[in-house]
C-alpha cells in the first residue's frame, strides 16, 4: 500500500475550485474581471476564500455565481458552497462597502469611459497650447485695440516708454561741504568727508546740489561718471542731480555780447553864406533954407500957468 492510498483526500474549497477552472479554460484574473465586471480584487480574494475583503454575504454569493458562469462550472453549485463557507466566517462588523454592480446593463459603456478621457486630455492639451501661444507669440489682440481709432488721436505723438531708473550717486574725495535738497524737503546738509558716499533716494522728484567745492565731488549716475558739477573753487547753487540733466554737463557761461558802437554822427555840412551887399544910403533931401524971419510988434500973449 503506498503512503498517499492511506491519506484521506481534503475537499477543494469554492475559491480553489474556481482558480482550477480559470486555469483550465487558459484565462487570467483579468479577463474574468472583464468578463464578469467584478473587480479584480474581489475575484482575488473569492479564490484565496479571504471572504473578510468582500461584501455582504449575499453580494458575494453573486460574485461567486458570476465567476463560475464565466469559467464554465455549476454557479448553483459553487453558490451554495460559497454560502455554505460564508456560514462558518464571521465578517467584521465594521466592514462597509459599496455594491459594485454586475450587471453590465447597468454599467458605463467602455467606449463612453475611453470618450471622457479622450475629451478631457483633448481640453488639457488644448488649453496648454493656447497657454504658451499667449506667452510666445506677439499681442496682436492688445496692439489691434492700443491704436487710436479718432483722427484727432491718431495726431498724437507716441509717449516714449519710460527708461530704467538709474541710480545717482555722490562720492566725496575730499572734504567738501554739500546741501542736497528735493524741493522743500533736505536730504543732506554738512561736510562730507572723503571717502563718504550719499546715494539719492529713488523717489526723489527734483533733487539738486548746492557745495562751495564741486572738484571734491565725484557723482555716479548708474555705471556712467558725470562731468564736474561746476568750476573749481567756485561755489554752485542748485544744480540739478538728475540723470539726464547731470549726463549732459554743466551750462556753459555765456559770454556777454559786446555792444555795437554807437554810430558816428555825420558832420553837418557847412553852408556859406554869402554876405549881403551894403545898402546904399539915400541921399540926403536938400535943407531949405529958412524962412524970413518978419519982426513985428504984435505982443506975444503969455503961456497959462501950469496946474
Amino acid at each position: 500500500m503506498s503512503e498517499g492510498e492511506g491519506e484521506e483526500q481534503v475537499p477543494m474549497t469554492a475559491g480553489e475550485r474556481l482558480r482550477a477552472a480559470r486555469e483550465a479554460a487558459d484565462m487570467t484574473i483579468e479577463d474574468v474581471a472583464t468578463t464578469t465586471r467584478i473587480p479584480t480584487r474581489h475575484l482575488t480574494s473569492l479564490e484565496t476564500g479571504d471572504y473578510s475583503k468582500l461584501p455582504a454575504p449575499t453580494y458575494s454569493v453573486g460574485f461567486a455565481r458570476s465567476y463560475a458562469a464565466a469559467v464554465g462550472i455549476d454557479r448553483n453549485e459553487i453558490g451554495e458552497q460559497v454560502r455554505a463557507e460564508l456560514g462558518g466566517t464571521r465578517l467584521a462588523p465594521h466592514q462597509v462597502e459599496a455594491f459594485e454592480p454586475i450587471d453590465p446593463a447597468r454599467t458605463m459603456p467602455r467606449w463612453l469611459i475611453f470618450a471622457v478621457i479622450g475629451g478631457i486630455i483633448l481640453v488639457v492639451l488644448l488649453a496648454s497650447w493656447l497657454h504658451n501661444r499667449s506667452l510666445n507669440a506677439p499681442d496682436n489682440l492688445a496692439a489691434a485695440e492700443a491704436q487710436p481709432t479718432d483722427a484727432a488721436t491718431a495726431a498724437a505723438p507716441v509717449a516714449a516708454a519710460p527708461q530704467p531708473a538709474r541710480p545717482v550717486a555722490i562720492t566725496a574725495i575730499g572734504d567738501a561741504w554739500v546741501q542736497i535738497k528735493d524741493g522743500p524737503t533736505m536730504l543732506k546738509e554738512g561736510v562730507m568727508k572723503a571717502g563718504e558716499r550719499f546715494e539719492i533716494p529713488p523717489t526723489a522728484t527734483a533733487p539738486t546740489l548746492t557745495t562751495g567745492k564741486a572738484e571734491a565731488l565725484t557723482i555716479s549716475v548708474g555705471n556712467a561718471t558725470a562731468p564736474q558739477v561746476g568750476p573749481s573753487a567756485t561755489k554752485v547753487r542748485d544744480v540739478s542731480l538728475m540723470p539726464a540733466d547731470l549726463l549732459r554737463g554743466p551750462a556753459k557761461p555765456v559770454a556777454a555780447a559786446t555792444p555795437p558802437p554807437a554810430p558816428v554822427a555825420a558832420p553837418k555840412p557847412v553852408v556859406h553864406i554869402a554876405p549881403k551887399p551894403a545898402a546904399k544910403k539915400p541921399a540926403a533931401a536938400p535943407v531949405p533954407s529958412p524962412a524970413p524971419v518978419v519982426t513985428t510988434n504984435t505982443a506975444v500973449p503969455a503961456p497959462p500957468p501950469k496946474q
